[in-house]
């Protein structure tokens, strides 16, 4: 079957000169993008249950723009006023600059990596041993950043702001799709909860990185393409492959 229509479950690109739009271009393919997760805050009152004071803390570990967004909310709603003197630790200099949305950049104390890994950022912190640090997280997340400050003897706290949720479709939403395209299990997981009695049959669905690849095995689905490899690094890549080899007159 010919590949006519794909979902992509990643929000719409920022810019005209996406690749994807290339595909579509390429293979006269229409592509769609709808989120199947979405991001909230905890509310104040679920935050409190965690018993943990912001104050307390003279550094902050952020690891996404997701978790500055949060932060910043959840203290407007506690009252909380950040001192000057709060020291902001970033995975990515473009996160760092995010920050820039909440308070004046210059005068604040702001360190990041420049890889987009943790251990490229812990360097900095060690330097900064003194601190105390608090790191916002999703409510699923890993302790690989745990493990890492702890085994540096560095004082620091773990904390809930946000939460991954299903983004519901609604009742006159379109679902007619050849392909889907999935980037967490969280997405895997709102496809089952909106549509139980989903049926794959001809529906191709791609996904990228190995836990989401295991989500769609798990769900007892097809898994017909699977990101990144050596001959495709990125999404839009295997994707290009995909629609060639799928499309071709046979």
């Amino acid at each position: 079957m010919k590949i006519k229509k794909v979902l992509v479950s990643q929000p719409k690109p920022t810019s005209e000169k996406s690749p994807y739009y290339d595909i579509a271009e390429k293979y006269g393919v229409k592509i769609d993008f709808r989120p199947f997760i979405k991001v909230e805050s905890l509310t104040a009152r679920e935050f409190r249950q965690q018993k943990v004071s912001i104050l307390d803390y003279s550094a902050i570990v952020f690891t996404s723009r997701h978790a500055i967004d949060h932060f910043f909310h959840l203290c407007t709603e506690l009252r909380v006023t950040i001192p000057e003197t709060m020291k902001y630790f970033c995975v990515t200099e473009a996160i760092a600059l995010y920050i820039q949305k909440y308070v004046q950049y210059r005068k604040r104390k702001i360190f990041f990596g420049s890889t987009g890994k943790f251990d490229d950022l812990l360097p900095a912190i060690v330097k900064h041993k003194t601190e105390k640090y608090l790191v916002p997280m999703s409510d699923v997340h890993n302790d690989d950043i745990k493990n890492l400050l702890d085994k540096n003897k560095i004082q620091h706290k773990e904390v809930v702001m946000y939460r991954t949720v299903s983004n519901d479709f609604q009742p006159d939403e379109d679902f007619d799709y050849d392909m889907l395209v999935f980037f967490s299990p969280a997405g895997v997981s709102s496809l089952k909860k909106n549509f139980p009695n989903f049926e794959q049959k001809d529906i191709k669905i791609g996904t990228f990185g190995t836990t989401t690849a295991q989500a769609v095995r798990d769900a007892g689905l097809r898994l017909d393409l699977e990101a990144p490899s050596l001959q495709a690094p990125s999404m839009t890549a295997a994707l290009d492959m995909f629609i060639r080899e799928n499309n071709k007159e046979k």
